[in-house]
This record gives structure tokens, sequence and C-alpha cells, in this order.
């Protein structure tokens, strides 16, 4: 198949997480996180987050997001979140089906919230009459492809705290947003503030693994029990760990992010000149250009990619950790010559 630009889930393993995977296959392991892979994962959790981080790995970040919310929040609670959020937008209703949460979406122009946004909902809080906030949900790097910076996450979860909610970061695209930002992780979550990071693994080379990383240790106790009931306690999670511990436990994770996210950038250099097209400069590895639709249906003839916004003609490309110089290269002269017919 043709090299795809529509989601960095459609990449295929690291083979240095394959490797990984490949060498726990071995032996027996206690079952259940009680296997030497997860305690090393753990060490090398505390290492990234410190030491009062806890990690629960698990299948998929649908899961990561319902676990971390449901542990957040009672059953009359809610999450702010930005209306581009993938909990609001792309997980079939699942943290409020689940988790038995309400969303407060905000309107926004980049996928990022700020302490403006939190402050309209504090008339809300006692209001018996309101679903209660108590989560504010943010996510690194948006759905937009945008990032939040320390100092704009630190605004966020003091403001957050001030009006006594917590804090959660999706981490779905956490290495893509370390690798733009040119920092540690800790950078941006423990020593900002955040209480509870979904932990992404998937979209930067493993197979299906993602975790739930506690860095308030007050919200430490109810995880491993709402993980059990939310059908994400893997039995053998070795191998969920392993693939894990193979991109952080190093720098691969960032070495991955930095190759997707300067793909992107080439990906924008090679098309910013082109009459017709918008685009602005991409801050992680997606880019959201607004074509003529015409040549959005021919392109996607060669090409799978989203159209993001019908009414505008935006569409939706991401680079990932195996993209090619070639693959650019081979995409920006088909949407050069497209757009020249």
């Amino acid at each position: 198949m043709r090299h795809s630009f529509a989601s960095d889930n459609y990449a295929g393993m690291h083979p240095e997480v394959l490797a990984g995977l490949a060498s726990v296959n071995e032996g027996h392991e206690i079952s259940y996180g009680d296997d030497s892979v997860t305690e090393q994962l753990r060490e090398v959790i505390r290492s990234h987050f410190g030491d009062q981080a806890t990690v629960y790995p698990v299948f998929n970040g649908t899961g990561a997001n319902v676990v971390s919310l449901q542990a957040m929040t009672n059953r009359w609670e809610a999450v702010i979140c930005a209306d581009y959020a993938h909990i609001n937008n792309d997980e079939g209703g699942a943290p409020e089906k689940m988790a038995g949460l309400k969303l407060l979406p905000v309107a926004t122009t980049d996928a990022k919230l700020t302490p403006a946004n939190l402050a309209q909902f504090a008339p809300l809080i006692g209001d018996e009459h309101r679903a209660q906030p108590k989560v504010v949900s943010i996510t690194q790097s948006t759905e937009l492809g945008t990032v939040y910076s320390p100092s704009e996450v630190s605004e966020i979860t003091k403001a957050a705290h001030d009006l006594g909610l917590l804090v959660h970061m999706d981490g779905a695209r956490l290495s893509n947003a370390a690798a733009a930002l040119g920092v540690s992780l800790r950078d941006f979550t423990t020593d900002t503030g955040v209480d509870v990071l979904s932990l992404g693994a998937t979209k930067i080379g493993a197979m299906g693994a993602e975790a739930v990383v506690v860095l308030n240790p007050e919200l430490d106790s109810s995880i491993k029990f709402i993980r059990k009931t939310s059908m994400q306690l893997p039995s053998k999670m070795r191998f969920i760990s392993a693939q894990i511990l193979a991109l952080f436990e190093g720098d691969l994770y960032v070495r991955n992010g930095s190759h997707a996210n300067s793909l992107a950038l080439k990906l924008y250099e090679a098309i910013e000149g082109i009459p017709g097209i918008a685009v602005e400069r991409p801050q992680a590895n997606a880019l959201f250009p607004i074509l003529p639709p015409e040549v959005t249906a021919r392109l996607q003839e060669k090409f799978r990619f989203y159209v993001w916004n019908h009414q505008t003609g935006q569409v939706r490309w991401m680079t990932s950790w195996d993209s090619t110089e070639s693959d650019i290269e081979e995409f920006a002269a088909a949407i050069r010559a497209e757009m020249e017919r």
C-alpha cells in the first residue's frame, strides 16, 4: 500500500519496539502486572515523571482516557475540554457512557484551552442543577497539531487548581509535543501541575499499548480497580509494558517524534509556495491545508488522507515515524501537479 498521510495510526511497529516485544516472549512471568518487565517500566516512568509517578498499562488510548477521567470524577461531575478534543469528538461517547460523566466542550480556534476559558465555569460550581466541573482535560499535542508550551500548561493548571479542579492531559501524541518543545517530558507534565496523564505509545511506534500515569498520589488508590472494571487490565501485561519500555527507556520516543515532526515541516516547505493552497506552518506532525474540493478528490484517488472540514475544504495530512523524504517528495509532486491542472 502506498504511504498514507491519513493518520500516524496507519504506521506499523517500530523495529526496536518489535524487538523489545520479542525479547520478553520467553518463559513464564507473573500475570496482571507483577512481572519483571512491568516493574522495569515503573522505574522508567519514575525517571521521566518523578518518584511519585505510577503507571498503569492499558490496551488503547480511549481506555487510558476513560480510566483516567473515571478515577478523577464522581457521577455528578464534569470534564471541561476543547471542542476539538478527541474525548469529545472521536471516542464514540465512551467517556460519558463508561465513566458516567458530562463533557463541557469549549469553542476554540486552535484546540487549546486558556485560563479565561475555565473562568466561565466558576459560577456553575455548587449549583445543584448543573453538572459540577471537576476536571480540565487538555490534549498535547492537540487535534489541530498545536502544542502547549510548559508555561501555558502551568497557567492552566494553576487556574484549574485555584477553582478546585483537577487536570488531565491526553498525551496520545506526547512524544511529538516533547520533540517540538525540545524539553523533557517532566517539564510540561509533573513540573507544571498535571494530575493524571494518558501516555501515548501506539501512534509513535507501538502496536497497541498506552498507559495511565498518575502524577498526583492522592488519585492513585482507585485506578487499579477502575482499570479492571473498564476491561483495560491486560493479563499478559509484560507484552504491553515491553512496547512502552522500548519507546521510553531510551530516547526512541523523542527520535520518532522528531522524525515525524521534521517531515511534516518538509511537506509544508514543499507546498507553501503553491498558488491556491492555504496552509500554516506545522507545530508537530500534522498539517491542515485548505484545498479546492476537486483537487482533494483527485489526490484521494492516489493517497489516503481525511477531509477535516467539508464546508471550508480543509484536509488533514499527518506524517509518522516511518515517513520518508521520498514519501514527502512524491506526495508534494502530486499536490503540485493537481493544483496546476
